[in-house]
């Protein structure tokens, strides 16, 4: 069934081409009008064909739109064409409603921003990029969004250019990114030469049918599946912040708070997850790339939660929790959980913008700062802000019966039950479990951590920042209640029915069944005992937390790092990950490139390429000028020194470079003749036939015979002398008289 899918990314690219263009002639009023309808309407036309027209369409696959045919190479033909299926449905909805809501907050938040336009005409392209890579019907057109939205993160991040260490962090995410991106594309080629094309619905088919050139064994006796697979899992890892790419999400913090909220929750970060899950027929054909996915999804969801123990800016908090979040999705979809992981990825969407956003609202009352220490007993004076964080909060814990809870709950329960790696890769489902277990409780831990420092207690800022403590505005507290409502029942959307007998009740599942595959079947035991567990570790998280952090910094807090403070210190400084890049990457390639610098442009190009030509020609130039001086007799003057010159090398008659010389017994004749030019010339030949320096023959005659007195080796030397021009030519040859 067609429709215009192409309105659904259309819309926010109009909006960000007009405020580019006229934004700045425009009041603020209509900037944010424009920018709000442009992912507003958006929203409406994704929601129209989720819930009117793709019902219709289920049996055909989905809604399909072709814009026009791309391009086309020999059995290349790639269209640019647009599908929505349940996946690509539901990642639209998230995307328009967030972006939407995020678009509205930022009215207030960057109220007092000069450069106002351009901020939401960033806005609306990041969201027009992210549309375009989740309904791309090949993976030509979703590389356009991929790309698209790694240059939004960029333009983001470093909005406030004008300070360093904003603009460095642009540069980290788009060149951590493009590290990413250069996997995607092997992948890509890959999958490409193992199947004959790049549409996503045509590789999941040869996928499910086993495809002779996914399941020949290739390179250290893998699959080219598992290379294909794992290629385009390094561009998950830089686009979603996985170890080892991960480090640029955190500095991402530099842009404005309503950038970090939409690159969190609604956008990039959730591209990898999304690429993973399109793929799914393709990683169920390779257990060794799932295992990986897995494995690394669960090393990075409790590596970043370790780091947000220690941390004290707000947003850099939140940040490793994001990075956290993303490894839970991550080990579901390599679990096998698809839908799991998708749904992980819809709940985090509004836990996770609502605590960017009340990031925003406490950075907003707090005069700008974002330092967790001078903060506290915010509660009672923001209590709009404290209601939501405190709805997000207990969500992103995972505490019954808000969002969280049902969402990492099916992943961990996924990863238990899961039997996607075979009896040779079983151990990893166990172990991916008990450590988003551990991760679960590290995130209860530190996020209760960040609740009690920022909202309980007394405040701990100054008296000026005290003073001037305020509520934010309905622009920016409207959407925080629209983001709690999602944050506490939107896990609802997922309810495990199963335990009860009724599959249906779990409606996000059963929609995307037709694309991802079913849900794993969890046996009642392991999913009632992951249940407990879950909620256990929530709780225990906060009760810690509490008896750390409650009200302020507590004893205990202070005792831990006394006793502890070099791994206190380790884990603020981020495990000095950075630095290590920095040692074995960074200074490396710097000093590789000062001396390329140094030897190919500074020596080579400019000196040898440049410089050293410049002066030869100089040389020539002011040789030149000498002669060019205006004066009628030097010209004169050199003219007949020219003709002269002319006159004498076309007259002179050329010298032989060589002798003939004929042996016969003791007695040698010398032929000098076939001079070319010297017809009706006369010149004259000394020979010296022992090199003596004696002259033994002399005359016009260009001939002469010898006789030698004995055997031997002798030098015969022949001087030609030109009369004329009182020049000469002397040759010598070795002669052996026998």
């Amino acid at each position: 069934m067609s429709f215009s899918l192409r309105l659904i990314p259309l819309l926010p690219f109009a909006g960000a081409t007009v405020l580019l263009l006229f934004g700045r002639a425009f009041s603020r009023q209509w900037v944010h009008l424009i920018a709000c309808l442009a992912i507003g309407t958006a929203f409406l036309v994704s929601a129209d064909a989720f819930f009117t027209a793709l019902p219709a369409a289920h049996e055909s696959g989905g809604l399909h739109d072709i814009v026009w045919a791309w391009f086309a190479s020999g059995d290349l033909k790639v269209d640019l064409a647009f599908r929505m299926d349940a996946l690509s449905g539901v990642m639209c909805l998230i995307i328009t409603f967030i972006g939407t809501l995020i678009h509205i907050y930022s009215a207030g938040y960057m109220s007092h921003e000069k450069d106002y336009a351009r901020f939401f005409a960033y806005l609306n392209l990041f969201c027009g990029a992210m549309l375009i890579l989740v309904l791309g019907d090949s993976l030509p057109v979703m590389f356009v969004g991929w790309e698209g939205v790694g240059l939004c993160s960029y333009l983001l991040i470093g909005f406030w250019y004008g300070q360093t260490a904003n603009a460095n962090a642009g540069k980290k995410a788009f060149i951590t990114n493009r590290i990413g991106d250069f996997g995607f594309l092997l992948g890509m080629f890959l999958l490409f030469s193992a199947t004959n094309t790049l549409d996503m619905p045509g590789i999941n088919a040869a996928a499910k049918a086993g495809a002779a050139g996914l399941t020949e064994i290739s390179w250290m006796g893998q699959p080219v599946a598992f290379w294909a697979a794992l290629f385009l899992f390094v561009g998950a890892a830089g686009k979603s912040a996985q170890i080892p790419l991960y480090v640029w999400l955190p500095d991402a913090m530099a842009g404005p708070t309503p950038v970090s909220a939409l690159i969190h929750a609604a956008t990039m970060v959730t591209a990898g997850v999304y690429m993973v899950a399109r793929l799914g027929a393709l990683y169920l054909l390779s257990p060794a790339a799932m295992a990986i996915v897995a494995l690394v999804g669960a090393a990075t969801a409790i590596f970043a939660a370790i780091i947000g123990f220690a941390q004290n800016d707000f947003k850099k908090v939140l940040a490793y929790s994001t990075v956290s979040q993303l490894g839970f999705m991550f080990a579901g979809v390599g679990t096998g959980a698809f839908g799991s992981g998708v749904f992980h990825l819809y709940t985090h969407a509004f836990f996770k913008a609502g605590l960017f956003l009340c990031a925003g609202s406490v950075m907003h009352a707090m005069s700008g700062s974002g330092d967790i220490t001078k903060m506290g007993g915010l509660g009672r004076k923001i209590p709009w802000t404290h209601r939501v964080f405190f709805v997000c909060w207990l969500a992103i814990c995972g505490v019954p019966i808000f969002s969280g809870f049902f969402s990492k709950d099916a992943i961990v329960a996924g990863a238990f039950a899961t039997h996607v790696f075979g009896e040779s890769l079983s151990w990893v489902g166990p172990v991916v479990g008990t450590v988003l277990l551990l991760a679960a409780l590290c995130t209860s831990f530190y996020m209760s951590r960040l609740y009690f420092l920022v909202f309980s207690g007394e405040c701990r800022a100054d008296h000026e920042t005290q003073h001037h403590i305020h509520e934010s505005p309905i622009e920016m507290v409207g959407p925080l209640v629209v983001l709690a409502v999602g944050a506490g029942l939107g896990g609802l959307i997922g309810f495990p029915g199963g335990l009860f007998g009724h599959e249906e009740w779990n409606l996000l599942g059963h929609w995307l069944e037709p694309v991802v595959g079913p849900e794993l079947h969890i046996p009642h035991a392991v999913e009632v005992t992951v249940m407990a567990a879950s909620t256990a570790v929530a709780f225990v998280g906060i009760f810690l937390a509490r008896a750390f952090f409650g009200g302020g910094y507590r004893e205990p807090a202070h005792q831990f790092a006394r006793s502890m403070p070099g791994f206190v210190a380790l884990v603020r400084d981020k495990f000095r990950v950075d630095e290590l890049y920095n040692f074995f990457i960074v200074r490396p390639l710097r000093f590789v490139s000062r001396g390329l610098f140094v030897i190919v442009d500074r020596i080579v190009i400019d000196k040898a390429m440049v410089e050293v030509p410049a002066a030869i020609v100089g040389v020539f130039g002011r040789a030149a000028r000498w002669f060019q001086a205006g004066d009628a007799q030097r010209y004169l003057a050199t003219f007949a020194i020219g003709v002269a010159a002319i006159f004498y090398l076309a007259t002179r008659p050329p010298a032989p470079d060589a002798f003939k010389v004929t042996i016969q017994g003791t007695a040698v004749d010398v032929d000098a003749r076939g001079v070319a030019g010297t017809a009706g010339r006369t010149l004259l030949y000394d020979f010296d036939f022992e090199a003596d320096g004696t002259v033994d023959r002399k005359g016009s005659s260009p001939t002469a015979h010898f006789v030698y007195e004995g055997t031997g080796t002798y030098v015969i030397r022949v001087t030609i002398k030109d009369p004329r021009w009182g020049t000469s030519t002397r040759l010598e040859q070795k002669v052996r008289i026998q």
